[in-house]
């Protein structure tokens, strides 16, 4: 007991030894910072290292007058004091832990001190108010960082708030907001009605940039009311909210079809409505300028009677002792509802005047001297006639004796007027078909539509069948003025000059394929000179071109090259030339690529070109973005072959306008080009070409039947003939379309009804099945089928049957067969060869149908851009030219471009009906458009057909 009394007394006497040694110290550290004087670098402590710091002090803001708090901690050490502004803070005002770290045995120390407003609002010094901690240990000290204090605030006003605004929609929003002055700085948020606007959610909005709210192109979601939200641990301001309202301009529809004319007969009027609702106006956009219904004068043809033709000559008594005659109703014929011919169309007689049958008995009941009577007058009637046949004979070859000798040895040949024309074999004309010859069966039309046009063996254009006759007629000048206020506008309504020359048959045009139904628009003489196929692998057409330009088209093909006014450079002359490859294609095709039209080059290479020229190839696709990939691929002149761009890419160095059967290409440098499609979906269609030939073999009684599928453009058909001309094919039926899917099944071709006891094919050759990878890949090349036919004897001369094409899973077909086998009983039609084939190249200003002062005109007032918006992209958008339009932004005229492509796409006609149209719904400032018409002579050099519209 008295031990453990005596352990306690030392315990206590330790204690308060080392309790004056420690206030000792800190009198000592006190009176030495009262004097101004540093503390001691060193004090006494176990032997160790320099303290390191732990926890330094952070720096601190003071919200309102809340103190905060400065904290740091140091291994090892001995003491730790912190330093505030340069000055020892006082002990008293420390705070400070002891502990010992378990692994190393070593102190550790913490202190922490509390820094409140009036502190740091009392302190002016040059820079913000600070503390450190310095630590001590028995190698010396230690300081940490320093941590400033500054006192958080937020002002109430912002510096800048969000103004409102209205917009028109697709333009770009900007939103300012300067948030109040505050430390810290204060951070921002938006909000639209109320609700937090999330950047990172809508990529068509930013709010990134200097506080400020960026919309990049309005929609109508972005009208409403928009507020700055400004904020830091202080306090959070709202701005004045602005509103925003995205507004559209009114729109108008197309023109609705006109109306029939409102009277019957005689002059009237039609009109045509459109509505502002492409777009309708919204939130105070303006209304579509302009009026909505137009009307012109219109003449409606009067009904005519129908009144009877002269009767015919009696026909050749017949053996029933009669004899007939006819009229027709054609004189005129009944036309525009007007009343049928009244009366017979049709008289019969008795020839022999009663001696044939008598009291209506039979023949072998008259009396023996009538009837030598009756046979008598008949002997007599018939020497009569035949005298007559050969005095009228004699006359007519007398006559043309002495027309011939009146002309001597000057006379010009014949065949100079008819060496255009050419014999091809066709079958004798069906009902409903004019082209087709020897047919006496009706058309099927419940299988396949009827035809009206001729087979077209050209470009695909419509075309109508000319007569011998009408070659030498000369064709009516028209001149038709177009007055509007966007043509006052312009300065061209009141010249003669707005006029120009149709050259007919000149270009293709149009977008119809050949052996479609034929329009009533622009039809002229389209027909192929089979004479004029070349089967040669390359077919080549050149030109000599200089500063006006012109075009150069290959005939039979589809292709033509423009090139326009001012590509070439002044002074400066080309021969220009275009070359299509009709051999196995140079392009090698990667993976599931097909070859949609034929290669084609232009040339030459080195020449500089100072406007893009246009190259339109044919191609074989039904034009669809869900189900094709369409590229365009050209070949260097090393011979390798790239891509340079696919149609939907938007590019600045090549723009391809692609057509239900063209693709038109604008090519600032000439080269080899092709046109690869790379099906996206088994619905992706190519259009195939059926055609069916027939020719007789060897063998007297065999008859060859060969059935074509080939690529729907004009080269691949050109090809077929080509090779059947030279095999003695003739073409028994109008080729058709067939819709040939990407689904991987095959085509089944199939001889059908053919007669019994007339005719019988070989044994398993009446059907047969072609795979489907020989179809879709054909590249151009004609595929086909034969089938072998016998007929049972040779007094079997006409042939009747049909031919089924069919896709299995896919589309069908049926073609009818109808023709004669005897090369005597075919009948021929003359074919009369269109200019292009003679001259393909066309210069100057003839060979643009946009007359070169209104597109002058044009092009100054569009390229220049103004308040009302009327300029290049608006026309090129009135042209339906909407796609990739910064490539013609980089141009120095983009509105020649713009016209150049329009010449490619329509050159036929240059369609300036659509091109006047659109440029009076551009500049219409007046409330109706007139349509002045009248006949015009005067002027040669510039007239255009009605149809031409401008």
């Amino acid at each position: 007991m008295r031990r453990m009394e005596t352990q306690f007394g030392l315990f206590l006497l330790h204690l308060t030894l080392l309790i004056i040694s420690r206030f000792s110290q800190a009198e000592a550290a006190q009176k030495g910072s009262n004097n101004g004087e540093v503390l001691p670098e060193s004090l006494p402590s176990a032997p160790g290292t320099l303290p390191h710091f732990l926890m330094e002090p952070d720096d601190a803001y003071i919200v309102k007058s809340n103190p905060i708090h400065l904290r740091c901690r140091a291994m090892p050490a001995m003491q730790i004091f912190f330093k505030c502004n340069g000055e020892w803070v006082h002990q008293s005002e420390h705070v400070s832990e002891e502990s010992v770290d378990e692994a190393t045995g070593l102190k550790i120390r913490e202190v922490y001190i509390n820094v409140t407003r009036q502190q740091v609002e009392d302190f002016h010094g040059s820079e913000d108010y600070w503390c450190q901690c310095i630590a001590w240990s028995n190698l010396g000290t230690s300081k940490s960082r320093r941590a400033f204090v500054r006192i958080a605030y937020l002002r109430k006003n912002f510096e800048q708030d969000p103004k409102g605004k209205e917009v028109l929609i697709d333009t770009m929003i900007v939103l300012h907001c300067r948030p109040p002055e505050g430390i810290p700085t204060a951070e921002v948020e938006w909000l639209k009605n109320e609700e937090l606007i999330d950047s990172l959610m809508d990529e068509n909005i930013d709010t990134r940039a200097s506080h400020n709210l960026i919309i990049r192109q309005a929609r109508l979601s972005d009208s409403g009311n928009y507020t700055c939200v400004a904020s830091n641990i202080v306090a959070k301001r709202r701005s004045a909210s602005a509103t925003v309202i995205v507004f559209v301009h009114g729109g108008w529809s197309s023109w609705a079809e006109w109306s029939a004319c409102n009277v019957r007969c005689g002059k009237g009027f039609q009109k045509r409505s459109r509505t502002c609702t492409n777009p309708a106006p919204l939130n105070g956009g303006t209304f579509c300028d302009g009026p909505s219904v137009q009307k012109i004068t219109c003449n409606a043809l009067c009904p005519v009677d129908g009144n009877w033709d002269v009767w015919s000559e009696w026909s050749v008594c017949s053996p029933e002792c009669e004899q007939q005659r006819d009229r027709k109703c054609i004189a005129p014929a009944p036309t525009i509802g007007g009343k049928p011919c009244e009366g017979l169309s049709q008289e019969s007689e008795n020839c022999t005047e009663g001696l044939c049958i008598q009291e209506k008995k039979p023949l072998h009941e008259i009396r023996p001297q009538s009837a030598e009577n009756a046979s008598d007058i008949a002997l007599y009637s018939g020497l009569g006639a035949a005298i007559i046949a050969v005095a009228v004979l004699v006359v007519g070859i007398t006559l043309y004796r002495r027309s011939q000798s009146e002309y001597g040895v000057d006379v010009i040949d014949s065949s100079a007027l008819t060496g255009g024309f050419q014999t091809f074999n066709f079958k004798t004309v069906r009902q409903g078909n004019s082209l087709l010859l020897n047919s006496s069966l009706q058309p099927d039309l419940t299988v396949s539509r009827t035809y009206s046009g001729p087979i077209c063996f050209q470009d695909p254009m419509d075309k109508e069948l000319m007569t011998e006759s009408s070659i030498f007629n000369p064709l009516t000048d028209i001149k038709v003025k177009v007055q509007s206020s966007f043509m006052v506008s312009l300065g061209v309504t009141d010249r003669p000059d707005f006029q120009g020359k149709t050259i007919s048959g000149s270009f293709p045009h149009g977008n119809n394929r050949c052996f479609g139904t034929l329009h009533n628009r622009n039809k002229l003489p389209y027909i192929q000179n089979l004479t004029s196929i070349s089967s040669k692998p390359e077919m080549r057409a050149s030109g000599h071109f200089g500063h006006q330009g012109g075009r150069l088209v290959m005939p039979n093909t589809g292709v033509s090259l423009l090139i326009p006014h001012k590509a070439i450079a002044e002074d400066n002359s080309w021969e220009i030339f275009l070359i299509v490859n009709q051999g196995e294609p140079s392009l090698p095709l990667e993976g599931a690529e097909v070859l949609l039209g034929p290669e084609v080059t232009c040339g030459p290479f080195d020449i500089n070109l100072s406007t893009p020229v246009a190259l339109t190839i044919p191609h074989c696709a039904e034009v669809s973005c869900e189900h094709w990939n369409i590229r365009l691929k050209r070949r260097s002149q090393q011979g390798k072959w790239e891509e340079i761009m696919s149609l939907d890419d938007e590019t600045t160095s090549f723009y391809c306008l692609l057509d239900p059967f063209s693709c038109h290409i604008l090519l600032d440098s000439f080269g080899t080009y092709a046109l690869v499609g790379e099906p996206l979906t088994d619905c992706a269609v190519k259009e195939l070409k059926v055609a069916v030939f027939g020719c007789m073999s060897c063998n007297s009684l065999d008859y060859n039947l060969r059935v074509y599928c080939i690529d729907n453009t004009p080269c691949a058909f050109q090809e077929v003939l080509s090779n059947e001309r030279h095999q003695g094919g003739q073409l028994l039926e109008e080729p058709k379309l067939l819709h040939f899917k990407g689904n991987t099944f095959s085509i089944q071709i199939s001889v059908l009804d053919i007669p019994p006891f007339l005719w019988r094919i070989k044994p398993f050759t009446a059907c047969q099945e072609v795979p489907f990878s020989r179809v879709w890949c054909s590249n151009q090349q004609p595929l086909h089928c034969a089938f072998s036919l016998e007929r049972y004897t040779p007094a079997t001369t006409q042939l009747s049957c049909k031919i089924c094409v069919r896709q299995v899973k896919g589309h069908e077909l049926i073609l009818q067969v109808q023709t004669s086998i005897l090369e005597n009983e075919r009948e021929t039609i003359a074919f009369f060869a269109p200019e292009d084939s003679n001259f393909p190249a066309h210069t100057g200003p003839k060979a643009f149908k946009i007359p070169h002062s209104i597109r002058q005109r044009i092009c100054a007032t569009f390229d220049t851009p103004n308040s009302k918006g009327k300029d290049w992209q608006l026309l090129a958008q009135k042209l339906s030219i909407n796609r990739n339009l910064s490539y013609f932004a980089t141009k120095n005229s983009p509105s020649a471009v713009i016209l150049d492509l329009w010449e490619a796409r329509y050159p036929y006609d240059g369609n300036l009906d659509s091109l006047a149209c659109a440029l009076e719904e551009i500049g219409r400032t007046q409330n109706k458009l007139s349509l002045v018409t009248e006949t015009h002579s005067e002027d040669p050099d510039f007239s255009y057909s009605r149809q031409n519209g401008l």
